[in-house]
Formats: structure tokens, C-alpha cells, sequence
């Protein structure tokens, strides 16, 4: 991963990891990285691409990943962090794993911050077919890209073209009829995409409950979970080029609600789905 400075390669910078010294097996050592700087903590894609970069990086993984399940248990602080990585139960064709990231508080103290499940597997030629039909959409290069003025810094980490269910531009309470959003996302600056790519790209969506209410409501993702559909040839088929994506939420329901979204290459193959619970506040 070296050789290349920090403005350059952001992504790759930021899942970097290292094997500490004396460290037991599945041990990493990694830190935040100011590009994807969030509101408070890190953008939660990037926090999830570096837990599944873990299991990339395994020397006993086996296969490519299936699911990915993660829970934040707290904002990460600016700094070093640990991930423990375990496969807990290996098969002939898969291997179940749990994560966990720790900090160090401000006492000392060793911190829980987000766990993770995971199932990786050899995936077997079968039968194919996608039921879930691609949203109908206008070329990429004939969006214009996002720009907004007050940003946090992970925004600039991705070349996003809302195509609808932009942003509120009026924080003005008026509540919408449904909350779906479509966009073309890729990267910044583009990069070939990998399995940890797309599973920060499942992230780039805003909460629900802004658009549905138009209130800049405080909110936390708890869960997110992403179901890869693709190997690891399918993604380098989409290159660095965009993905279309499309997220909807389902129920808003005292203090929390849930939101899904799909991820579709340019060439109409469906790469990933994803489905989290957000917490939410008046």
C-alpha cells in the first residue's frame, strides 16, 4: 500500500493496516483517517471497509465475502485503533468470522468501539438470475455533480450525482411523501473497486429521516448490514467506474428507524444490497 501520498490514494490510506508487534493472529493496527472525517467520529462506511479489510488481509480467510454485519457501538476518537479478526467456524466452502475494534478511552482504558460479524465462502458456478430490476436512470456524465458548501470532510472522499431525492435544500419541516433517493456515486479520486470499496459505497446515503422530514434531526447508524452479490472479477469489471444507487426507508418508529439500498454496477449487475438501523432524535 505505500509508496503513494495520502491525497492520492485516500481510500487505500485509510484501510491500511498493519500486523502490531507480538500481536496474536487476526491482530491489526490502523488509524482514523482525517478524509473521512465525519460530524463526529468517521464516516461509518469507512469504519465498516476497515473491519472487512481485516478479513481481506487474514492469512487463514476462505473465499470472498457474503455478508457483513456491523454494529457501532460508539463514535471512534481521532487516533490508532485495534481490530481483533477470528474465524470462529471454517467449512469445507465457508468460514463464519466476528470483529471486534477497541480504543483507548480517555482513562487508559482498553474501549470497545464496533463489532462485526462476517461470512466468507467459495462461491460454486450456479444458476444465475436478479429479481430486483435496476432503476431506470440518465447517463452519469449527464449529472451534474453535488456541491454544497458546508461539508463534512469524508463528502469530498465521493463523486455523487443525485439524480433524485437529493438533499433537503429547506430545512423547513415539510415532510415528504416517500424517501427514496437514486444517485451515481463512485469514488474520489476514482479508484478500481474492491470489495472493501463498495462496502464504504453502501454508506453514502444520507439518513432517511432527513428527507422524509426536512428537519436536521440528530441521528446515529447502530446496525448495518451488506449482502455482497458479486465476486471479485464482477467488481473489477466495474473498474472505477459509477455505481447507481438507489435507498429507501421503511419504518420510522420511536427513535429508530431502518433503510435500505441497493447497489448497481453501470453494465446493470447488481453488486450488493445493504440494510441498517439508524437512531434518530427530536
Amino acid at each position: 500500500m505505500g509508496g503513494a501520498a495520502a491525497t492520492e490514494r485516500p481510500f487505500d490510506d485509510a484501510v491500511a493496516l498493519a500486523r502490531p508487534a507480538g500481536g496474536a493472529p487476526g491482530q491489526y493496527v490502523g488509524r482514523t483517517s482525517p478524509a473521512y472525517a465525519n460530524m463526529v467520529g468517521p464516516f461509518g462506511g469507512i469504519t465498516a471497509a476497515q473491519a472487512l479489510q481485516a478479513i481481506w488481509l487474514h492469512p487463514d480467510r476462505l473465499g470472498e465475502p457474503v455478508a457483513f454485519t456491523g454494529n457501532f457501538a460508539a463514535a471512534l476518537a481521532d487516533g490508532e485503533f485495534t481490530i481483533d479478526a477470528q474465524p470462529v467456524r471454517t467449512n469445507r466452502s465457508t468460514q463464519h468470522w466476528v470483529l471486534t475494534t477497541r480504543q483507548r478511552d480517555a482513562e487508559g482504558r482498553d474501549s470497545v468501539v464496533y463489532t462485526a460479524t462476517a461470512m466468507t465462502a467459495l462461491r460454486r458456478d450456479t444458476w444465475r438470475a436478479t429479481d430486483a430490476v435496476m432503476p431506470d436512470a440518465p447517463a452519469p456524465e449527464s449529472v451534474p455533480p453535488t456541491r454544497r458548501v458546508k461539508r463534512p470532510a469524508w463528502l469530498d472522499r465521493y463523486d455523487m450525482r443525485w439524480f433524485a431525492g437529493a438533499m433537503p435544500l429547506e430545512w423547513n419541516g415539510a415532510e415528504g411523501e416517500d424517501s427514496v433517493t437514486r444517485l451515481w456515486v463512485r469514488d474520489e479520486p476514482p479508484r478500481a473497486l474492491d470489495f472493501a470499496s463498495l462496502t464504504a459505497l453502501c454508506d453514502v446515503f444520507f439518513p432517511r429521516v432527513w428527507l422524509r422530514r426536512a428537519r436536521m434531526t440528530p441521528i446515529g447508524t447502530v446496525s448495518m448490514t451488506v449482502y455482497f452479490h458479486a465476486s471479485a472479477a464482477d467488481l473489477a469489471a466495474a473498474g472505477t467506474g459509477h455505481l447507481l444507487g438507489q435507498a429507501r426507508g421503511h419504518a420510522f418508529h420511536d427513535g429508530y428507524f431502518d433503510q435500505s439500498a441497493e447497489m448497481w454496477s453501470a453494465a446493470g449487475r447488481l453488486l450488493a444490497t445493504t440494510h441498517q438501523v439508524v437512531y434518530y432524535k427530536e
